[in-house]
C-alpha cells in the first residue's frame, strides 16, 4: 500500500515538473509534434499517477493480488508509455515510439485488474 502511494507521489511530482519543463523549456527547441507528444506523455503519466493512488487505497480493502498487479502495471505503463514518448519527443528516434504501445497495453491490463479487484471488494 505504502509503496504505491510513494510511487504515486513521485510520479505526480515528476508529471508536474516535466509538464512545466515541456511548456517552458522545450518551446522552440522541439517541433510542434514533439511538444504534442510530450504533453500526451505528461497527461498519461498524471492520469495513471491517480490510478496508483486509487490502487494504494483499495489495497487496504482486500483483493491484494489484483490491486498489486494493477499497481505494477500502471507503473510499468508510465515508464514504457510516457517514458518512451518523452524520449521520442526530444530525440525524434522512431524506435522509442515503437515501445509506447507496450505501455498502453500495460495500462489497459492494469485497468482490467483494478476493475475486477474493485468488484470483489466494493
Amino acid at each position: 500500500m505504502k509503496l504505491f502511494l510513494l510511487l504515486g507521489v513521485i510520479n505526480g511530482f515528476l508529471a508536474v515538473a516535466l509538464g512545466a519543463f515541456g511548456a517552458h523549456g522545450l518551446e522552440g527547441k522541439v517541433s510542434e509534434k514533439g511538444l504534442g507528444q510530450w504533453e500526451k506523455a505528461v497527461n498519461y503519466q498524471m492520469f495513471h499517477t491517480m490510478a496508483l493512488f486509487i490502487t494504494a487505497l483499495l489495497l487496504g480493502k482486500g483483493a491484494s493480488g489484483m490491486f498489486t498487479g494493477a499497481g505494477w502495471l500502471f507503473f510499468a505503463g508510465i515508464l514504457l508509455f510516457s517514458g518512451s514518448l518523452y524520449v521520442y519527443a526530444v530525440s525524434g528516434v522512431k524506435t522509442f515510439a515503437m515501445i509506447t504501445p507496450f505501455g498502453g497495453v500495460a495500462f489497459l491490463i492494469g485497468w482490467v485488474l483494478l476493475g475486477i479487484g474493485a468488484m470483489k471488494v466494493l
